[in-house]
């Protein structure tokens, strides 16, 4: 089996410095490696401790965990949840224990598009968009297209 390249993308909140953002995502990937199976070598996470390391962190808007007033990054964590993404959330002390930073494995197929390209880059294709990306991606197909949609509203914090 191939192994897939990982980076590690992070949301934290627009209006906090930048060197915060940082530290706040430098917090939520404590967390993450402390959820995850150090004794499989091979573990995703393990793999992306020991050959990948790239961090990618974006803006991911407002945070308030009032629930009649729910903040962007907020409804952002509930997404990645639902689409069955392993996060980790970090909630600041000093900051009224509010959330600031959610971070999560993302694997080459979503972000390189050179090796993965999208259908509609393809010049001579002879299969339908479907069973292109079905070729592509096999039963990870929904999750792959998922987070690529989820990902291409975000710009870099």
């Amino acid at each position: 089996m191939e192994v897939l390249k990982q980076r590690m993308y992070g949301l934290v909140p627009y209006n906090i410095s930048s060197i915060q953002k940082g530290i706040q995502f430098g917090h939520a990937v404590v967390d993450y490696s402390l959820t995850q199976n150090h004794d499989d070598i091979s573990s995703i996470y393990n793999q992306w401790a020991h050959y990948d390391k790239t961090f990618i962190i974006l803006n991911g808007g407002t945070t308030n965990t009032q629930t009649n007033r729910y903040g962007t990054l907020n409804k952002h964590l509930e997404t990645l949840f639902e689409m069955g993404i392993t996060i980790s959330a970090f909630y600041e002390p000093d900051l009224g224990d509010q959330l600031t930073a959610v971070v999560f494995l993302v694997d080459e197929r979503v972000w390189d598009r050179e090796k993965y390209p999208e259908y509609d880059e393809l010049i001579h294709e002879p299969v339908d968009e479907p069973n292109y990306y079905f070729n592509l991606f096999g039963d990870d197909t929904d999750k792959i297209l998922g987070m690529r949609r989820f990902l291409s509203q975000f710009k870099l914090a």
